[in-house]
């Protein structure tokens, strides 16, 4: 079982986990290239009730391409996105990969939204790639 552990820039908000990913994934979406202010979003996503959350989190909710909303959870003090929440994916918890304390072992398995990708954005390895989503 992995432990993963991480947090906001400035520390308010700290989490943990004592689970293995479901997946680990990059999106491509142009919500989270808004979102994470990049390219892309990379996240982990944990079973929801291994999740530990200490410190307050905001809340942004916006409606998804499944057309069900998104949770979208982050510091209220340094704007850290911490975690989202897709109702499309009950129980699970999609952490972004930036906020965790050790990032050396998160390999993606996929990318999503590949259609909204930026045009110079070129990853490597043995991703699968989806033009939406899975499914």
């Amino acid at each position: 079982m992995a432990h993963i552990e991480g947090g906001c820039l400035c520390g308010r908000v700290r989490y943990r986990a004592d689970a293995e990913p479901a997946f680990i994934s990059i999106c491509h979406c142009t919500d989270c290239q808004k979102f994470s202010g990049s390219a892309f979003a990379t996240v982990v996503s944990v079973p929801g009730p291994a999740l530990q959350v200490s410190g307050t989190l905001k809340t942004f909710t916006k409606t998804g391409s499944s057309g069900k909303p998104i949770h979208r959870r982050f510091c209220p003090e340094c704007g850290s996105g911490i975690v989202e929440e897709a109702d499309a994916l009950p129980g699970i918890a999609m952490l972004n990969a930036g906020s965790l304390d050790d990032r050396t072992w998160v390999k993606p398995h996929s990318q999503i939204y590949c259609d909204s990708a930026q045009p110079w954005v070129r990853l490597g390895g043995e991703m699968k790639r989806f033009s939406k989503t899975p499914g």
